[in-house]
């Protein structure tokens, strides 16, 4: 009999979320009816932004329910069709159930075509932490040719793609991560000119040496103090892309930190919340296409960290708070 294994959440958090809030389960074979397919699962993505769904409180999208699988994106082989429009061996994403197989409509799934790039990319940098870094740096961070360019979270999925798309236009780019070897990893991997690890007690002294013509455009995936003490080297008529807030994710309640309204102000920045949902089906195509043609030339590079098993989906997920992984944390199911 084949195994299906789900990955439950089993309590809600309270705090960093640890292995007892999750649970594992063997499941029935799912069966499709017509319009569906069934599903293979590939590849499982683990994204900051599930902490959130991890709450019974309101939220972009719908909280997880506790003893039901949790889910996110997910990129499957066809294994039966009941659809039209889909047949058996072809590669799909959705937002799909953390188990080894799942039932889905088709117009809930979009085809994966496997000449872009290893089908795994599809949850990276040609998937929704890619077109988050493109559309959130290029449409909202309007970098100019010789600007300096600040990313929080460096070394992961968004930030590492961001920093890069910064250099093909031209800027100076300063990535802040979180340890020294990540440093070391976004500067001669991929490009950055500075890489400042936040860790250490003289790292604001560091990154303002880093930026000694102040900061332009400041993508943030962090909040906290971090983002605090950023916003004091900010330049007239900066740009701030708030896109993650991953240091406040596992708290009951938000820091309080300094009022920044003023900085703001004198400064004439802008700062604008972000979500790629924002954009359509059309030009999220095109922006994919684009960052599949940067990886062809060379000027992109990324970094997949996976692990194997679904049963392990739960370690990949904390990780992602405990700065494990550089680049892309997937789960080969």
């Amino acid at each position: 009999m084949t195994k299906n294994s789900e990955v439950l959440l089993a309590s809600r958090p309270s705090g960093m979320s640890d292995l007892s809030n999750f649970s594992i389960r063997e499941a029935k074979m799912p069966a499709p009816k017509e319009g569906e397919v069934l599903l293979k699962t590939l590849y499982l993505s683990v994204d900051p932004y599930m902490r959130g769904r991890m709450r019974d409180a309101p939220y972009f999208v719908e909280p997880f329910q506790i003893n039901q699988p949790l889910s996110g994106g997910i990129v499957a082989e066809v294994v039966e069709s009941k659809s039209p429009d889909l047949k058996k061996g072809d590669i799909v994403q959705g937002m799909l159930p953390w188990s080894n197989y799942s039932v889905s409509a088709t117009k809930e799934l979009q085809k994966v075509d496997p000449k872009l790039g290893p089908v795994s990319t599809a949850l990276g940098v040609l998937g929704m932490p890619g077109m988050t870094a493109y559309f959130g740096l290029l449409e909202d961070g309007k970098p100019k040719k010789g600007e300096t360019v600040v990313v929080t979270s460096a070394a992961g999925a968004v930030g590492s793609i961001v920093g890069q798309i910064a250099k093909i236009q031209g800027c100076r780019v300063v990535g802040v991560v979180g340890s020294d070897e990540k440093a070391s990893f976004i500067t001669k991997e991929f490009g950055f000119d500075a890489a400042i690890n936040y860790k250490k007690p003289n790292y604001f002294e560091d990154l303002k040496k880093a930026c000694p013509n102040g900061v332009d455009v400041f993508f943030d995936n962090v909040g906290g103090e971090i983002s605090d003490r950023i916003f004091q080297l900010i330049n007239e008529h900066a740009r701030v892309v708030v896109c993650g807030q991953i240091s406040q994710y596992n708290t009951d309640k938000p820091d309080m930190g300094p009022r920044l309204l003023w900085t703001i102000l004198t400064k004439t920045a802008t700062v604008k919340g972000f979500m790629v949902f924002d954009y359509s089906d059309e030009r999220y195509n095109k922006g994919v296409l684009q960052m599949a043609d940067w990886i062809k030339q060379g000027k992109i590079k990324y970094k997949e960290n996976i692990i194997s098993g679904i049963e392990n989906a739960p370690k990949a997920f904390i990780g992602l708070f405990k700065g494990e992984n550089i680049g892309k944390q997937l789960v080969k199911a």
